[in-house]
Parts: structure tokens; sequence; C-alpha cells
């Protein structure tokens, strides 16, 4: 065999060898891009809140109307819905659902900060159920 050719196992590296090793060092830190960071989860926006003045407001200028009538004339239908719910009549408004007085019994509750049972006094409670148009519109 020839002195040039490469032998079946390799050689051990000595522990003396001298290799240049670096010493060590900070990690490397990249720059910060001129990117805005990553966007957080979104938070369901906040509905906006609408008054019966706002309301009057667009429906004067729908009708030409002027805001003050339009006003009144608003005023006067939450006033006769008002009546006719203290009176205990069912309300149906096409398109919107339907307002009607429910009859709540008296009941036992339970206070949670004592935990004692406490007799809940009967009452009303207003119920809506919304129209199917208005179900598909949302």
């Amino acid at each position: 065999m020839a002195k040039n050719a490469t032998p079946s196992k390799p050689a051990k590296a000595s522990a003396k060898a001298s290799v240049a090793v670096k010493p060590a060092s900070k990690p490397i830190v990249k720059a910060k891009s001129a990117e805005a960071p990553p966007p957080s989860p979104a938070k369901p926006a906040k509905p906006t809140l609408i008054t019966t003045k706002q309301l009057a407001g667009q429906l004067a200028e729908t009708h030409d109307l002027p805001a003050k009538q339009a006003q009144a004339v608003l005023d006067g239908v939450v006033g006769l819905l008002v009546d006719h719910l203290k009176a205990g009549d069912t309300l149906r408004l096409n398109g919107l659902g339907v307002l009607e007085v429910k009859n709540r019994p008296a009941r036992t509750g339970r206070n949670p900060a004592t935990g004692a049972t406490i007799q809940i006094a009967a009452g009303k409670k207003i119920a809506f159920r919304p129209a199917k148009e208005l179900k598909d519109a949302i």
C-alpha cells in the first residue's frame, strides 16, 4: 500500500491542537425595523350610543321636517309605547319585533355575599322578540 493512501481510521486530534476559538461574547442583536409591532388581538368595537335626539334629527332630514317637530313626533311615539306597555298591551312593530309585559312570580333567591336565602318579590318585565326581518338584517 502506498503512503499516500487514505487510512481506514480517522486520525485523532491532539488535545493541544491550536484552533482559534472566539471568546464568548454577547449575542448579536438585529436592529429594529421601522415596522410596527404585530397588532394585538382586536377588541370588539364599542357600539355607538344613539339618542332619541339623534333619531329625531335623522327623521327631520329624511322627511323634510323641522327638527323640533320631528322631536315632538318621536317623543309622542315613545310616550304611546310606554302607555300601552303600562296597560299590559302587546305591541307588534312590523319589521322590528314584539314588545310585551310578562309577569315574574315571587321566588326564593340567594344572597351571593352571605349565602343566605332571601325572598324575591313578584314583578313585571318587558320582553322583546325580534322580527324575522330584523334577525335577517343583523
